[in-house]
Formats: structure tokens, C-alpha cells, sequence
């Protein structure tokens, strides 16, 4: 066969690419792992009572924005690397962003703090469990982010695993929050933080495997 008639070939039928394909694949997976990460939730912990009460505090809103902060940059660092050739530019410092402003918020709370309360407020009341509860919770919404990636085009699987973990894991963090008392930003800042790089490094090294072409 000559190169000219192979070529031929290999256009034949191809058509162009939906736009918004990655978009509308990310909604349907991360509906999903919502879903299940909910359901988690819900079934094994229990949405805090006083939640209602707990809305109305300034630090509960800093909790939540920063980790839909973190969610969102890692969606859209995800959502960069499943496509070949796309650079991630601005993406790394607006992760790095929500996690410098924790720790600055948590430097001013130790730093204004006896010296005797500041271990508490590093480690709370639940240390222990908060960053393997976010882990466990993370769990549908990363088998939903992979099924999403190994759909599209990745060329470095391992980093494209990494931020799928991640994004897994701060998406998780936000479910979590509606059932974890701590509002501590030095607590935050440390073992939520903990507990959504444990899917991040999972999903690297899944994704060494799980991505490849």
C-alpha cells in the first residue's frame, strides 16, 4: 500500500471532535461521584446536627471556599491534562493559592494563640480519622474521575492520575465538611489537606497504569 492510499485510509470517516466533550464528561462523572460520595456520607457518618448553627460562623464559609477552591483548580488542571497539548499555565498557582491563604490564616491563629492551646488547634478532636474519612469518601469520585480521563486523551498518565486523585479527594473534602466539626484553619490546613493528597498520590500511581494508551 502507498503511503498516499494509507493516509487516505486513516482519514477516512473522521470527524471532528464535540466541542465541549471534556466539560460534559466531567459533569456526568463528578455528578456521579457526588452521588456516591453523598450516599457515603450520609450512610456512615452522619451530616453534623448543628450544621444550621455552624453556617453562621465566618470559618465554616473559609472552610468551605477553600476547599472549592482547591476543587476547582484541580478540575481544571484535570480537565488540561486529559487533552494532548494543552499547557496548564496559570493552573499550578491557582492551586498553590487556597493552601498558602489556610496557611497564612493558620499562622495568624497560632501566632495570636497561647502557647498551650496550639497543639489543639493543630490537631483537634479528630485527627486521626479526618484525612482517611475524606479518603474513603473520595473513593466514587475518583473511580468516576478515571472513567472520565481513560475516555479522553492523556499523554502523561501518571501527573493526569495525580490530579484526578486530587481532584477526587478535594471534591470528597467538600462532601466531608458537612459532617466535620473542626474549623480550625491550622487544622485545615494540615490534615484536610492530608487527607486529599491520599487520593492524589493513589491516583498517580494508578494512573501510571490505568492511563497509558
Amino acid at each position: 500500500m502507498k503511503t498516499e492510499d494509507l493516509i487516505t485510509l486513516l482519514a477516512t470517516g473522521v470527524e471532528p471532535v464535540e466541542r465541549h466533550a471534556v466539560a460534559r464528561r466531567y459533569a456526568v462523572a463528578l455528578g456521579f461521584g457526588v452521588i456516591g460520595a453523598a450516599a457515603l456520607m450520609v450512610k456512615l457518618l452522619g451530616v453534623r446536627p448543628d450544621l444550621a448553627e455552624a453556617a453562621r460562623l465566618p470559618m465554616f464559609w473559609v472552610k468551605l471556599v477553600f476547599v472549592a477552591s482547591l476543587a476547582w483548580a484541580s478540575l481544571a488542571v484535570t480537565a488540561r491534562l486529559a487533552r494532548p497539548g494543552v499547557r496548564l499555565a496559570w493552573v499550578p498557582a491557582a492551586l498553590l493559592a487556597p493552601v498558602l491563604a489556610i496557611w497564612g490564616l493558620g499562622g495568624l491563629a497560632l501566632a495570636d494563640a497561647d502557647p498551650l492551646e496550639r497543639s489543639g488547634l493543630i490537631y483537634g478532636a479528630t485527627w486521626a480519622s479526618c484525612p482517611w474519612l475524606i479518603a474513603m469518601l473520595s473513593a466514587p469520585i475518583l473511580i468516576a474521575a478515571f472513567w472520565a480521563m481513560r475516555g479522553l486523551a492523556p499523554t502523561r498518565p501518571g501527573l493526569a492520575g495525580s490530579a484526578s486523585g486530587l481532584l477526587a479527594g478535594s471534591v470528597g473534602a467538600l462532601v466531608y465538611c458537612l459532617h466535620c466539626p473542626e474549623l480550625g484553619a491550622p487544622f485545615l490546613g494540615t490534615w484536610y489537606l492530608i487527607g486529599m493528597l491520599i487520593p492524589a498520590g493513589l491516583g498517580g500511581l494508578l494512573g501510571a497504569r490505568l492511563l497509558r494508551w
